[in-house]
Formats: structure tokens, C-alpha cells, sequence
């Protein structure tokens, strides 16, 4: 009985044990199996996040052409932050935009002109301006300035796209950009194809938001139609050096001022641009370049004066235009932050030379004989930044009738030689990157004998996705 005793308490004593033993191999099991579903989850984000990674770097890929080329002009070649002279715009990335829908933006724009002088009569004495130029300070009185709807996607691997649609203040709609680009061409290359603003120059490729005045300069109303927009072919090529330089060719139609649409099956317009610039320690940077500009015309109609000062609106020009541009741009920032304060020099020179015949109609009979002008113009412009997102801009400008040649008409369009001018002063804040409000006084002597006295009061407000603006 003793012994039965001692095996039931040594039974009662292993028991536990023997449970306890179950339970930690249990537990041990448990465990393991934890630690691998954990193992086979981590290997699977991992897995999950590198696949994401990689999709990352191919859209960012794709994207980098179409960030610069948004700009429509090539980008800074300094890493110097530039002054903030672009209006106000969102901007967005393409890999932050929606991968199957264009992004879109929208400027609006618009604000109050008084003129001493009726903005209708405007032209430029000694100057010959196409028939319905946009020429001169718009509109009297509050009105909407020209705004901006648009769009832009990449299309695939090798193409993106963009179009600009003008909404103009005379209820009017315009194409002002439509086109393709490529965006994987090798050895520094891009190819454009479509409507586009020409590069020429430094002004010219950039859309009205972005310019520091209301306006732009004289020798751009003369010379380029107010900008110089064709439908064509543009060939960039960026050079692989430390220092930045750009090539450029252009073919189009030739269908805007200083050439005219004719119809014809061949180039009506063709232009070469080159632009070099870089650093100059870390708060400075430079761009400065050349570029030619070629159109041809036929029976184009020309706004004229004569002798009298009367307008003559029945002449027609046949012939071709030659425009050389010089361009430069100098800008400073403290040790490359332009947030704070910053200064923008920037000036260019236009000379133009008309050659061909020109077509008189006096009432009865045509005039047309041989027809040259040569003539000139520049601007010059500062921009200060003096505290967070208030500028003060200062723009003088002059034009030079130079030589022209009238043959048989000489009598009928003699001038005197008078050289408009205008100088511009220009106020700006900007509550954020999106927004701005302008104010610009001007004295404008573009006609001979009259001074036009001009006070511009202009908003600018930008929504959505907006590419980046050039240099």
C-alpha cells in the first residue's frame, strides 16, 4: 500500500512536468511558425517596395525631358536658385500627375489700362506694323487679360505633348502652342513638332504670365509681330560640356508676322539660335546668345504712315525678312538663394532688315516698285527682389527707323527719322506661387508728337499642374 502510495505521488509530481513540456514544445511552434509567416511578409514588402522603386525610377526617367522642355526654352545651365521672374504657377511633375490624363492648368488673368492716348489709333511712327496687329497697350478700362488653359502628358516612352489655349478678352480663342516632343533622343538631342512659340532670343519662347512687365518690349511689337509663334519643326541639341550651350534650328510655315501665310508647299520661315551661359562663383549666373530669324511674305498687308501722317492700310509687302536677335541675362542671388533677395539685368537687341517690293494703291492705279528697310531696336531691364514676394522692375527702350528705301513711293512715305521710346516702371507682390498683382506706370512715345501716359493694374492667378518655366 506504501508503494501505491509513492507511485501516485510521484505520478501527481510528473504530470505537471509532463504538461508543462507540452506546452513549451507547443509554444516553440507557435513561435517558429510566427517568425516565418513574419519572415515571408517582410520578403514580400520587400519585394513589393522594390518593384514600386523601380517603377519609380523608370517614370522619373521618362518625366526629366518633359520637366525642361515645359519651359519651352532650355533650362538654367547655373544651379544658382534663379530671381523669381516667371509668374506664379503650380507646378507638378509627371510622375505626379495622372499617368492617363493630361495635367492641366489654367492662368487667369486680367485687370484696369488708362491711357492718356486712345489705345485704337496706336502705331509706331516710322515703323510698318501688320494689319490688326496686336500691337500697343490693349484695351482702355477693366477687361480680362489674355489667359491660359493647359495641357500636357507624356504619351509614352519617346513622346510627350502639350497644347496652350489662349483665351483672349475679345471673347476670341486661340491655338497659341499644340505639339509633340520627343523625350528619349540621345547624344543631347529633342525634337519638336507643332505649333510652337520660336526660340529665338530669350524673350520670345516665354508665355505672357511669365514676362515681368504687362507688356512686352517695342522692338518684339515691330520686329516679331508682339511674339513669334510658327507651325514647324525645332531641332535642339545640348552640347556635353561643364558649360552650358545649346544649338537650335527651326523650319515652319511662315505664317506670322514678319512673314505671311501664303500656302506654299515649302518652308516659309527658318531660324538658328544659339545660347551658351553657367556660373560665376555661387551667387551669379549668365546666359547670353545669338539667333536669326528668316520669313518670307506675300502681298503682305501693311499699316503705314505717309508723309502727312496719315495711316495708309492699302500697301502689300512681297519679299523676306531677316530679324537677328541678341540676347543676355545676368542674375544674382546670395550665395544661390533667391527667396529672400535677388536681381535680375536682362536686355536684348533686334535688328531687322525687310527686302523686296512694295505695292501702293492710291485710289486709282497700283504702285509697286523695289522696297528695303533696315532698321533696329533694344530694351534694356532690371528686376530687384528686395523681400519675400515683392519685386520693383525698371525697363527703358528705344527704337531706330535706320534706312529705308521707298523707290517710286519715297514721296508718298517719307519720314523724318523719329525714334520711338517708352520707359516703364513696375511694381509686384506676390502672395504665393500662384498668385501675383502688378502694378505698372509708363510713359510711351511711340508716336511722334504724342506721349501716351499709361497706368496698368493686373492680376494673375494660376490653378493646377504647371510645367516649369524657363531661365
Amino acid at each position: 500500500m506504501s508503494k501505491l502510495w509513492s507511485a501516485g505521488f510521484a505520478l501527481a509530481l510528473v504530470a505537471p512536468l509532463g504538461a508543462q513540456a507540452d506546452t513549451s514544445a507547443s509554444a516553440a511552434v507557435e513561435i517558429q511558425l510566427l517568425r516565418q509567416e513574419i519572415d515571408a511578409m517582410r520578403a514580400s514588402y520587400e519585394a513589393r517596395l522594390q518593384a514600386m522603386e523601380q517603377r519609380l525610377l523608370a517614370a522619373e526617367r521618362s518625366a526629366a525631358p518633359a520637366v525642361v522642355v515645359t519651359a519651352d526654352a532650355p533650362a538654367a545651365p547655373a544651379p544658382v536658385a534663379a530671381p523669381s521672374t516667371a509668374a506664379p504657377a503650380a507646378t507638378a511633375s509627371a510622375s505626379g500627375a495622372n499617368a492617363f490624363n493630361p495635367a492641366m492648368s489654367l492662368i487667369l488673368a486680367g485687370g484696369y489700362n488708362r491711357t492718356s492716348q486712345d489705345p485704337a489709333n496706336y502705331y509706331l511712327t516710322g515703323f510698318q506694323l501688320p494689319t490688326g496687329s496686336s500691337a500697343g497697350s490693349g484695351s482702355r478700362g477693366l477687361s480680362l487679360a489674355e489667359s491660359e488653359l493647359g495641357l500636357a502628358a507624356n504619351i509614352d516612352p519617346w513622346l510627350r505633348g502639350a497644347a496652350n489655349i489662349s483665351l483672349h478678352p475679345d471673347n476670341t480663342v486661340s491655338v497659341e502652342e499644340a505639339f509633340i516632343q520627343t523625350t528619349s533622343l540621345s547624344n543631347g538631342l529633342s525634337l519638336k513638332a507643332g505649333r510652337f512659340f520660336s526660340g529665338v532670343g530669350y524673350l520670345n519662347s516665354q508665355h505672357a504670365h511669365t514676362w515681368d512687365f504687362v507688356d512686352n518690349p517695342l522692338a518684339y511689337q515691330a520686329f516679331l509681330g508682339t511674339q513669334y509663334g510658327d507651325d514647324g519643326v525645332q531641332l535642339h541639341w545640348l552640347a556635353p560640356t561643364d558649360q552650358y550651350l545649346e544649338l537650335g534650328a527651326e523650319l515652319g510655315r511662315g505664317r506670322s508676322f514678319p512673314g505671311s501665310d501664303a500656302g506654299r508647299n515649302g518652308a516659309g520661315m527658318s531660324a538658328l539660335t544659339l545660347h551658351t551661359g553657367g556660373d560665376i562663383g555661387d551667387s551669379h549666373n549668365w546666359r547670353a546668345g545669338i539667333s536669326l530669324l528668316s520669313a518670307q511674305a506675300t502681298d503682305q498687308s501693311l499699316t503705314m504712315m505717309d508723309a502727312s501722317g496719315s495711316n495708309v492700310v492699302n500697301s502689300a509687302f512681297t519679299g523676306n525678312t531677316r530679324v537677328w536677335v541678341l540676347d543676355g541675362v545676368w542674375k544674382w542671388a546670395p550665395d544661390g538663394n533667391a527667396t529672400r533677395i535677388n536681381f535680375k539685368l536682362q536686355g536684348e537687341y533686334l535688328q531687322s532688315t525687310r527686302s523686296g517690293s512694295l505695292s501702293y494703291e492710291p485710289g486709282n492705279g497700283s504702285l509697286s516698285d523695289a522696297y528695303r528697310a533696315e532698321q533696329s531696336g533694344w530694351y534694356l531691364q532690371g528686376i530687384y527682389q528686395f523681400m519675400p514676394r515683392w519685386r520693383v522692375g525698371l525697363r527703358t527702350e528705344r527704337l531706330n527707323p535706320g534706312t529705308t528705301d521707298y523707290a517710286i513711293n519715297t514721296s508718298t512715305f517719307a519720314s523724318g527719322g523719329y525714334q520711338p521710346s517708352k520707359n516703364t516702371l513696375m511694381f509686384d507682390f506676390n502672395p504665393s506661387e500662384f498668385s501675383r498683382f502688378r502694378l505698372q506706370l509708363a510713359q510711351d512715345k511711340s508716336r511722334q508728337g504724342l506721349t501716351d501716359n499709361q497706368l496698368f493694374l493686373q492680376y494673375q492667378m494660376s490653378l493646377g499642374a504647371h510645367g516649369a518655366h524657363s531661365y
